[in-house]
């Protein structure tokens, strides 16, 4: 597996044999990360067709695999939908940022001693990121 830029896409691609030919694909993981990718750019409703249009755009990408990613992510709870005629539309639940944070505090939680955890997180910060910190620790204070 190696790790290329494709189309605007970074992914871990997997070479695969079909008969003669090789093709290319994405791997589970990072399929999933560029469909959010899409949904979340897009800032609202996006149905497979719509998904699959800017996924599939310089690589072969069924819409078959798009339906499925997408039906994965709602039951994931990243995703809701609504009935869009015969198929569905789809919108993130939460923000790219608002999923970091989450991210975030999950691997927070799944950490033996947080405090240790945090002293490397902040450690590992910017001057800027740690003085916007700063700054927003303080206006929690005062609420």
């Amino acid at each position: 597996m190696r790790r290329v830029r494709h189309d605007g896409i970074i992914g871990a691609w997997i070479l695969t044999t079909r008969g003669d030919q090789v093709a290319k694909r994405l791997a589970m993981g990072e399929l999933e990360s560029a469909v959010m990718d899409v949904v979340w750019d897009a800032g609202g409703w996006m149905t497979p067709g719509e998904v699959h249009e800017v996924l599939s755009v310089g690589h072969e990408l069924a819409y078959t695999t798009v339906m499925t990613i997408l039906v994965r992510l709602w039951r994931k709870v990243r995703l809701e939908r609504t009935r869009d005629g015969r198929a569905f539309a789809y919108r993130a639940v939460e923000s790219r940022e608002q999923h970091a944070a989450t991210r975030m505090r999950d691997l927070l939680a799944a950490t033996c001693d947080r405090p240790v955890a945090l002293s490397h997180f902040v450690g590992s910060l910017s001057a800027r990121d740690k003085t916007q910190l700063r700054r927003m620790l303080g206006d929690e204070k005062r609420r």
